[in-house]
């Protein structure tokens, strides 16, 4: 088995449970390479030396992994997703975050976690994703992601005004909304952005998308539920001041004079995900959000 291993360098607590792990690795012998920007974080911190980088950094680490590890919160786990590519290497997180609803193993449960990838006791979860198709130029949207894990955002741009955002859903015309913005998820990204407005969490299996307004002007204007085969067509049309578009939090500005239309659909590919023996999905929700518990003042 060969590991890639990935992480967050702004968030102290990665770099003594990786330090840990590469030397674990390398006393059995276990294939792994590391991001430049990790092995340059270990280097400069006197984990390891100059030489044990040289023979495990890698530019591109999810070509030769067969299992990559990411090592952060959420929003590490998505850039780790967007590293492996749809259909890529499945991707084991390891929380170094808050809620942890991506990376589910703890700091120190990864050695415990590696150990079962290698015995076979693990299995892989697929995850559907949204591709983004953008019609029209924007400046200020290059390098945005081709597609979505979680999700995609259409936002106000810092200003008291509402924006208005035209929905269709296979050419037909489902709503206007007045609001602050409009959020497109999967059923992973329900339980991000999206949960925040009121959007419903919606298992991993259910092949679907969620359509979330931001604090809409008309209390009537609910999330709602598509199906995943369905093609959706966002096209803001109030253009008085810039938006924010934003793709797994990956964000751009659009300015009024750029007239956008956002195509999403079900991407070709999925995003793959370890699995580890026992888990639960409902747990892990209960887990997160707290449910069950007596609350605390």
């Amino acid at each position: 088995m060969a590991y890639g291993i990935t992480g967050n360098p702004h968030k102290d607590g990665i770099w003594q449970p990786i330090a840990e792990l590469t030397r674990w690795l390398h006393q059995r012998d276990i294939d792994f390479c590391l991001t430049d920007e990790i092995a340059n974080g270990l280097l400069s911190r006197d984990l390891v030396d100059q030489a044990f980088c040289s023979q495990y950094t890698s530019a591109d680490v999810a070509s030769g992994a067969e299992v990559l590890l990411s090592f952060g919160g959420d929003g590490t786990f998505l850039r780790s997703a967007h590293a492996a590519g749809l259909d890529g290497p499945p991707i084991l997180g390891v929380n170094v975050g808050r809620l942890g609803f991506l990376a589910r193993v703890e700091v120190n449960e990864t050695i415990a976690a590696i150990e079962k990838v290698d015995a076979g006791e693990t299995g892989v979860e697929e995850r559907l994703a949204l591709a983004v198709e953008i019609e029209g130029d924007a400046r200020g949207l290059q390098g945005m992601y081709p597609w979505a894990l979680n999700d995609l955002v259409v936002d106000k741009s810092g200003t008291a005004s509402m924006i208005a955002v035209e929905a269709t859903v296979d050419g037909l015309a489902l709503n206007t909304y007045w609001a602050d913005g409009l959020i497109t998820a999967t059923p992973t990204g329900s339980t991000a952005y999206a949960l925040s407005v009121g959007g419903p969490i919606v298992t991993p299996q259910v092949d679907g998308i969620v359509l979330a307004p931001i604090a809409p002007h008309t209390l009537t204007a609910r999330p709602i539920m598509l199906p995943g085969s369905c093609e959706l067509e966002i096209h803001v049309t109030t253009r008085d001041h810039p938006y924010v578009l934003a793709i797994d939090g990956r964000s751009g500005i659009v300015q009024p004079e750029e007239d956008l239309v956002i195509r999403v659909r079900r991407a070709s590919g999925v995003v793959r995900l370890v699995t580890l023996p026992g888990e639960d999905y409902f747990k892990t929700v209960r887990t997160k959000l707290s449910w069950g518990q007596s609350a605390v003042f």
